[in-house]
């Protein structure tokens, strides 16, 4: 029996040596966490004919010729050029997904910020459309768990981060989607043009390739290397000539190649970025051949993405808001963009490298003051105060900030109190969803 090596124990890992087991695989699973599963988990998976390696950092072994690595795991790591170099085969778990999934067709959906919401609004209005198109990737399922299911998905709508484009060679979309590209991960791809050269190369491979024609960097560089593509602008036809969008905004309505699809009002989303989502969407739908009435029945029922601007509650006229997905300072800038002001900001974390002059120039305009958490606080009051900032406080933790956010609030006057970090989660958070779910938690406890 032939052997693999799974590398990382969260839910991509665990379905891709799920999926080998599967196909017949001998599997080991291996996290250098010493303790990342609860007890039960561990000998359910061992009891399905899993090995299991806890506190295991991998090394090559001519035993397991091919490695399947979990997004989070970093792909030039010297145990995997060691494994590369000794002819072993290393792929990511999505390329792994890709291989049992190819003979249906799939949406792959990436860009620096709007793919979640682009991604869950795609997968919206698919089923709206009596099609099985669940989410998978970055949001809602791993990739692999889906070529678990008994019933193979009609469309596989996959958010693909540039970790997991790296890691999957072969996958071939048939509607690649892009949205948005600003500086993000270059601790991992070091230039931002090895940054965008990895998420051109899934739309070089994709059959149909959407653009958002409002970003600047992708109608900079994009058009000469996609002729054929298809472009969106939320600023009508003209607004990005010469190129010609075959998605756009019209009268109040979103066009599709001239065609009136769905009013732009039918989304329950606040910012002019969830308008370029909804055109990316809208897109992908149209050329998918979805009729227009289904689509506009799925954007108009459309909740949102939880941790993006999502609204928790409200406490004497005060909107508490969660937008834990905005890990880095454009997203961060975007979420207080769209938010009423005067606004109060709980923002850090895990530090992460990028341009914070848009961010800090937004925070000078729209927020009352600024509540600073995480590993990140002392370098944002630094950055805050060389700006000439001054209302900002350091208030380290998550309970504090959410305390003194609504009584900052009160005497303020301010309309919300948003948590939009940034920062990455690492620091106090496994990861963005735990920190969201966090702040949830303490607004309903004490302002509901």
């Amino acid at each position: 029996m032939k052997q693999a090596h799974v590398i990382g124990l969260g839910k991509s890992g665990i379905a891709a040596a799920r999926l080998l087991r599967q196909q017949g695989w001998s599997v080991v699973l291996s996290d250098r966490n010493p303790a990342p599963l609860a007890a039960d988990q561990q000998a359910q998976l061992q009891a399905e004919g899993i090995s299991v390696r806890l506190g295991y950092s991998y090394t090559p072994d001519d035993s397991s010729p091919l490695v399947v690595v979990s997004p989070g795991v970093p792909w030039d790591i010297p145990a995997l050029e060691a494994a590369r170099w000794a002819g072993l085969e290393v792929i990511g778990e999505t390329e792994l997904a890709w291989r049992a999934l190819q003979h249906r067709p799939w949406v792959g959906i990436t860009g620096t910020n709007g793919k979640t919401t682009t991604t869950a609004l795609t997968a919206a209005i698919f089923r709206a459309a009596g099609l099985n198109a669940p989410a998978c990737g970055n949001i809602g399922y791993a990739a692999c768990d889906l070529a678990l299911q008994p019933t193979p998905p009609d469309w596989v709508v996959a958010e693909l981060s540039s970790y997991q484009i790296e890691a999957s060679p072969t996958l071939a979309p048939r509607l690649g989607l892009w949205t948005t590209l600003t500086p993000d991960h270059l601790q991992r791809h070091k230039t931002l043009n090895n940054y965008a050269r990895i998420k051109a190369s899934l739309l070089q491979r994709s059959e149909y390739a959407v653009f958002n024609g409002d970003d600047p960097y992708l109608r900079q560089h994009i058009p000469v290397e996609f002729p054929k593509a298809y472009w969106t602008s939320v600023q009508g036809p003209a607004a990005i000539a010469p190129l010609v969008p075959s998605t756009y905004l019209e009268d109040g309505w979103v066009q599709f190649q001239g065609q009136p699809i769905v009013p732009a009002e039918a989304l329950n989303m606040v910012g002019d970025h969830n308008q370029q989502n909804l055109l990316m969407a809208v897109s992908a739908a149209c050329l998918a051949g979805i009729d227009p009435a289904a689509i506009a029945q799925g954007v108009s029922t459309f909740p949102g993405v939880p941790h993006r601007l999502e609204h928790i509650c409200t406490w004497q006229g005060i909107d508490f808001i969660n937008d834990s997905k905005a890990t880095n300072y454009d997203a961060a800038e975007v979420g207080l963009r769209s938010v009423a002001a005067p606004a109060i900001l709980i923002a850090g974390g895990d530090p992460k490298p990028g341009e914070d002059g848009p961010w800090l120039q937004r925070i000078q305009e729209k927020a009352a003051t600024v509540l600073l958490i995480g590993d990140a606080a002392p370098q944002f009051a630094r950055r805050l105060a060389e700006v000439g900032y001054g209302p900002y406080e350091i208030v380290e933790t998550m309970d504090r900030a959410v305390r003194r956010g609504a009584e900052l609030a009160q005497s303020l006057e301010a309309k919300v109190v948003l948590l939009s970090p940034a920062c990455a989660s690492f620091d106090q958070y496994p990861n963005f969803e735990e920190r969201g779910e966090h702040f949830r938690r303490l607004c309903l406890s004490q302002f509901t």
